[in-house]
């Protein structure tokens, strides 16, 4: 997700949505292969206007291609990271107001009631679909 947000910096409002739909082909594709293709038209099609969108993904394709060895839900999971966020900011929330710990233990155990607390909340709720 960071590097779709990095690469739309670089693009302008009217053609946003349209870079948009073409990065989703990218990271949504259903293998390697299929993603690399989507890869190479969205670079045919911007490289003139944009030139920095495709370099910034070919400049670490060896890094997202591991993305695709994953299943759909977990990769899912990896690029919205939303879920991640609100984890670590109910993690921060509970650090900051406690700021000494007698033990490691303490801290451990803090953190673990705070994320108990938030997923039956509704706060941090993680949606696993097929995972094992």
């Amino acid at each position: 997700m960071h590097l779709v947000r990095n690469s739309l910096k670089y693009v302008s409002w009217k053609d946003y949505k349209a870079v948009t739909a073409d990065l989703k082909g990218v990271y949504q594709a259903p293998t390697e292969a299929q993603a690399r293709e989507n890869l190479t038209a969205l670079s045919q099609k911007w490289q003139a206007k944009y030139p920095l969108v495709a370099k910034c993904w070919e400049d670490n394709w060896a890094n997202i291609a591991t993305f695709f060895d994953y299943p759909n839900d977990i990769r899912k999971a990896i690029y919205t990271t939303n879920a991640v966020e609100s984890l670590n900011s109910v993690i921060r929330r509970v650090i900051k107001k406690r700021n000494v710990f007698p033990t490691d233990d303490s801290v451990f155990k803090v953190i673990w009631l705070a994320m108990k607390d938030a997923s039956k909340n509704g706060q941090c709720r993680f949606k696993t679909g097929n995972w094992r």
